[in-house]
């Protein structure tokens, strides 16, 4: 399975190298966002999801950046965080020289120390953690008031299928913000390069 990412487990509990996959993990149309139309449609989208004037983003799970440089070219201020150091090496490539950094650590609790965001954007990440209420705790009170979650998640697969459905992610987020709205995201085919048919979709949380 290739549509999403859990880079804050280690190889041994998924699987996956994430530092060995970070030079392949762009082919993927939703992670390099190559193709025009791909890209446009998650500029698009996030473009509805962070605020309209220039903030601070918290971008967990970073990957090699492609999400962190959609939102630079927005205007916006990009901090991300990614627990594969050649994942982190390929962000900072890719948004050289933009208002961005890019840091080493675990998503679950990213070593950003005192500093405070306007948004917390995470994608397919929040699945693959042991703890997910904890970890939105945590970036609950990374947030500025009035800051926002901005969680793309899903369920993939239909043997044996992993993610976080919609319901149960949504009932973690109530109690932490004062409006909670949930996006379908698998009736677009141009944010995945083609048709799909499990559950994605995105949990947008404005904190109170």
């Amino acid at each position: 399975m290739t549509d999403h990412k859990g880079f804050e487990v280690d190889a041994g509990a998924d699987g996956v190298d994430w530092n060995a996959q970070a030079a392949s993990f762009d082919q993927e149309p939703d992670h390099g966002l190559r193709d025009p139309r791909v890209r446009a449609a998650w500029a698009e989208r996030l473009r509805s999801w962070l605020p309209g004037r220039a903030c601070d983003v918290l971008d967990l799970g970073c990957g090699t950046g492609s999400l962190s440089l959609l939102a630079a070219e927005q205007g916006h201020r990009v901090t991300g965080v990614d627990s594969a150091p050649a994942m982190v090496d390929l962000a900072r490539a890719k948004l050289a020289g933009r208002d961005a950094a890019f840091l080493v650590g675990d998503a679950a609790t990213p070593p950003v120390g005192e500093q405070r965001f306007d948004v917390v954007l995470v994608r397919h990440v929040l699945w693959a953690l042991p703890d997910p209420g904890r970890a939105l705790r945590h970036w609950r009170q990374l947030l500025r008031p009035g800051g926002r979650l901005v969680l793309v998640e899903g369920v993939w697969g239909t043997v044996s299928p992993v993610g976080i459905p919609a319901a149960r992610l949504t009932a973690l987020v109530e109690p932490l913000a004062g409006q909670v709205r949930v996006e379908p995201l698998s009736d677009d085919p141009a944010l995945w390069g083609r048709a799909v048919e499990d559950e994605r979709y995105v949990v947008v949380a404005t904190a109170a």
